[in-house]
């Protein structure tokens, strides 16, 4: 597994990242043997230590770990533990995902993009009212429609800590949306449902 590990702002030691890089192999071997990538990050915040790790584990599953504490160690070990109980929590899950995976169709290929509202994005009329939003494009890189139930778009959500999931449900065939709504609860978008 290749790892990166960075800081923002803060000097790194080489015994943190041999650490880092030697547990989170251990991890990736316990519960997940096929991870690819992980990137580390260290921070600084005021009076403690931020670590943000994201592993990226094959077949378009990415997971996401934060932590902090007074020290990098202990943030370090804080984020990885997220990891380790997420592995854990959706170990049979993601296992049975996977090898069901192997008898489905290729995901479909879209495009993600990250847009930022322009300073006279938006053009007012006389009641002072928004006729439209202009917006730029940030960002752009290839995103999968993966065909999953709505159980395993809830668990890849979860697993990549996104507030926001677009799949292809295997039930319908039709195009689904699973986000994370304010109250914590997750909301489901199935226009098949509508009809």
């Amino acid at each position: 597994m290749q790892i990166t590990v960075s800081g923002k702002q803060v000097e790194l030691s080489d015994a943190l990242r041999v650490r880092v890089s030697d547990q989170l192999e251990t991890i990736s071997a316990k519960y997940f043997d096929h991870a690819l990538e992980a990137h580390v990050t260290f921070s600084r915040a005021r009076s403690f230590f931020t670590c943000d790790i994201n592993m990226h584990a094959g077949r378009g599953l990415t997971l996401r770990g934060e932590g902090e504490a007074a020290d990098a160690h202990g943030a370090f070990d804080d984020a990885a533990e997220h990891i380790a109980k997420r592995l854990r929590r959706y170990r049979r899950r993601v296992n049975e995902h996977a090898r069901d995976l192997a008898h489905r169709a290729r995901p479909e290929a879209g495009r993600q993009y990250i847009l930022r509202e322009e300073d006279e994005a938006a053009e007012a009329t006389g009641d002072g009212t928004a006729l439209a939003i202009h917006a730029a494009v940030v960002a752009e890189a290839p995103a999968e429609i993966s065909l999953l139930s709505v159980s395993e778009a809830v668990m890849r959500m979860d697993l990549a800590d996104q507030p926001v999931l677009m799949f292809r449900n295997s039930a319908t065939g039709g195009l689904n949306v699973v986000y994370r709504r304010s109250d914590g609860h997750v909301g489901w978008i199935d226009p098949s449902l509508a009809k």
